[in-house]
């Protein structure tokens, strides 16, 4: 007897991480740090497992926490949430996301997703009962076209899965987006789940727009957040929902009995260093550009095409001056002739797009960025220019 997702396959992280560590690979692919935490954060953790903070915490998340959790939101985005209605803490985004989904998402239901898609988001309506339907993002840039979305909308279309600053696109949505996105959802009826995990790493000036603060979705949307990405710690596995009180209220009805509640010491301590570091994130996007600057750096000349990462600690590396545009293949290369772990962009698209596209995750040392350079220009002086 088959499962309910039987044709998916192992991701393709583990893939590769797994390829890299065979390979003795340096693992540019997955996107954790390599770096050390604040040792502040792990002296936290361990005073509060020494206080005895050990057991259940409350299932829509410690009060402390959600309180810090409302002041951060008050702080960057000038927003009044209230912690006992609006914020629920999850295990990571991952489970933010699953649980919005189970909870919002019905049989025959129909949710919108924008490919390259992060690949829990179709899962999830899957397992819900439900159908995503992918619409891929265009060229050049990966941006949105708002009448194709129209076009797609029938009176089953129940959510739409919106994911800025963009994880593998490295794109970051506009105020026009969300402008665009509001009139649909409000003509329609619809439900947006947004996914903000990166939402300090936005570069060049820009500024991250949040569902949370456009007046024509705030009221119909669930917006997920990482404490991992703020933090450098993508063990941690604590995320938190925001989100009106009704939908809060459905978003709690699953959660409770998925993960239920969410390591109690890790809560504490996250609270905790909130209280201390009050602006904690404020500095990610300047910390994260200056290494996606240097790796373009260098790398330039070499023949490889890196466009400016507008958000995310990730990189596209463009190898059209090396190969066809089949990156599976060439992430396969680079796996085997640089030694350079990277994601290739088609696993994240329902029907894949052709494009000389892999991605790079910059969340590492300089030293470890820098050996990834040196790598790919070997292999770029090795391979010359088709």
């Amino acid at each position: 007897m088959g499962g309910k997702l039987e044709d998916v396959g192992t991701t393709i992280f583990t893939v590769m991480s797994r390829r890299a560590r065979e390979l003795d690979a340096l693992n540019l692919g997955q996107g954790f740090p390599d770096y050390d935490i604040d040792p502040r954060l792990t002296q936290l953790v361990a005073a509060a497992m020494a206080a005895g903070h050990n057991q259940y915490a409350p299932m829509e998340g410690l009060p402390a926490l959600r309180e810090r959790i409302a002041a951060k939101l008050q702080a960057f985005y000038g927003l009044t949430i209230d912690p006992e209605t609006g914020i629920t803490v999850t295990l990571g985004a991952t489970e933010a996301i699953y649980s919005a989904v189970q909870a919002l998402v019905g049989p025959g239901d129909e949710a919108i997703a924008f490919d390259p898609a992060y690949d829990s988001y179709e899962p999830a309506v899957r397992l819900a009962g439900g159908r995503c339907i992918r619409l891929p993002l265009t060229q050049p840039g990966f941006r949105y076209d708002w009448q194709r979305v129209h076009d797609s909308l029938s009176p089953r279309t129940r959510l739409v899965l919106f994911n800025s600053p963009h994880n593998p696109a490295c794109s970051v949505a506009s105020r026009g987006d969300l402008d665009e996105l509001a009139r649909l959802s409000e003509r329609h009826g619809l439900t947006v789940l947004s996914d903000e995990v990166y939402e300090h790493v936005v570069f060049d000036g820009a500024r991250h727009e949040s569902m949370l603060t456009h007046p024509g979705l705030a009221a119909r949307s669930v917006v997920v957040f990482s404490f991992g990405k703020t933090l450098h710690a993508t063990g941690l596995r604590v995320g938190y929902c925001v989100a009106p009180a009704a939908l809060t209220r459905e978003l709690r009805k699953v959660h409770q009995f998925n993960t239920f509640s969410i390591s109690h010491p890790l809560q504490h301590a996250i609270a905790a260093y909130l209280a201390e570091e009050p602006r904690c994130g404020e500095e990610l996007a300047a910390f994260f550009q200056r290494k996606r600057d240097r790796l373009r750096s260098a790398l330039e000349g070499s023949g490889f095409v890196l466009p400016p990462a507008q958000g995310t600690y990730f990189q596209l590396l463009d190898f059209a001056a090396f190969a066809p545009p089949d990156d599976r293949a060439f992430a396969e290369r680079l796996l085997t002739e640089a030694r350079v772990a990277t994601i290739p962009l088609s696993p994240f698209y329902a029907e894949p797009e052709r494009l000389p596209f892999v991605r790079l995750c910059i969340a590492k040392r300089d030293d470890t960025l820098d050996e990834g350079a040196s790598r790919l220009r070997a292999f770029a002086a090795k391979a010359g220019r088709s």
